[in-house]
């Protein structure tokens, strides 16, 4: 790119196809890079793979699980603030936190571990794409953790406020674990007339497969209207609209997310948190069936393999024989799938694509 165009990209004239402009900027004036020496490559190639993408879940996991609840105890603890509760937070401010999570989440720890973050999730990698099923109680053991710390900590820093709700509670009779009381900063309880177990996991059930099939949607590579940088962006929605739309009736959305801060729940307020009306089973595991049955659908009905193989993400099992045997067989093949696999092969004709399309 020519040197006029560096000088109007440091007098912010920035112009549509300035991008090689950008990235030339960000490398000589931002980012001062040095060599890389020996040392520090002998030093990453030692670290154990499995630490590496163990912390990376819990890590991420944190990200999406303590703006959120950060959120929501700013929310639940300002209540009866003379400030009014709307200077301190609302469901939207709480949808926000969660959605911008999980985007930092994603942007920063996906790249190490796949960017999993909830054990559904982990669970579906192992059965539609080959993750190895050694690796899934190591993931969600992390997940859980990462969480668990997440609550912890937002315990320690509220810890004043949190103590001074809590005296507030039990003067007022209603103790410690109810929906709007100390304990649901940290996890979900259903409203006190909320006692149809049926309707919570019904639910809980709706919730867990509409976010799923978005994520799921997301990860497909054939997929021609998300790219790697707005994927982490569209993932945190999904959960935002769903807090926005379902959040008062009491949803989970992350069997990591409430496990790991429901532990910290019954450590500072009794068992009862995982006892009261009998829904802590709802909001832990119905993510996992209703995850699994999201992601089902998609591969049943809208997975499309032949464009998948097109871009370049996967190979047939036969290898390029097995292709070029199933587009004979099939005799046709639809006509994105076509254009990608000339786009992919251009100067070759060497599966007839312009007859068999």
């Amino acid at each position: 790119m020519a040197g006029d165009e560096m000088h109007r990209l440091q007098t912010h004239d920035l112009e549509i196809g300035a991008t090689e402009a950008v990235q030339r900027h960000y490398s000589r004036h931002v980012v001062a890079t040095k060599p890389v020496s020996q040392r520090k490559l002998d030093f990453e190639h030692s670290r154990p793979r499995w630490l590496r993408e163990c912390m990376a879940e819990a890590t991420g996991v944190f990200y999406y699980v303590f703006p959120g609840i950060a959120a929501i105890a700013s929310f639940t603890l300002n209540l009866e603030n003379e400030a009014g509760v709307a200077a301190f937070g609302s469901l939207f401010q709480i949808g926000w936190a969660f959605a911008i999570g999980i985007a930092f989440a994603i942007i920063t720890c996906a790249p190490t571990s796949g960017g999993h973050f909830n054990p559904a999730i982990t669970i579906c990698f192992a059965i539609w794409q080959g993750f190895p099923w050694k690796k899934v109680p190591h993931y969600i053991f992390s997940q859980i953790f990462g969480a668990f710390v997440a609550g912890l900590l937002l315990v320690g820093m509220y810890w004043p406020e949190i103590q001074a709700f809590k005296a507030e509670s039990i003067a007022a009779g209603k103790g410690l674990v109810y929906n709007g009381g100390p304990a649901s900063i940290l996890c979900t309880f259903p409203n006190p007339n909320q006692t149809n177990l049926g309707y919570l996991f019904l639910t809980e059930f709706f919730v867990d497969s509409f976010i799923g099939l978005i994520i799921w949607a997301n990860l497909d590579p054939a997929n021609p209207f998300v790219s790697p940088t707005s994927a982490p962006f569209a993932i945190g929605l999904a959960y935002a609209t769903m807090v926005w739309g379902f959040a008062d009736i009491a949803i989970s959305t992350n069997l990591a997310r409430d496990l790991g801060t429901r532990i910290v729940a019954a450590i500072f307020f009794g068992g009862e948190s995982f006892t009261y009306l009998n829904y802590s089973w709802i909001a832990i595991l119905v993510n996992i069936p209703a995850t699994i049955f999201a992601t089902r659908y998609y591969e049943f009905l809208m997975r499309d393999s032949l464009g998948k193989i097109a871009k370049g993400h996967a190979v047939h099992e036969d290898g390029e024989e097995g292709l070029r045997r199933h587009i004979t067989n099939t005799g046709h093949i639809e006509t994105g799938a076509a254009n990608a696999l000339r786009s992919n092969r251009s100067g070759s004709d060497e599966y007839n694509l312009g007859k068999q399309a």
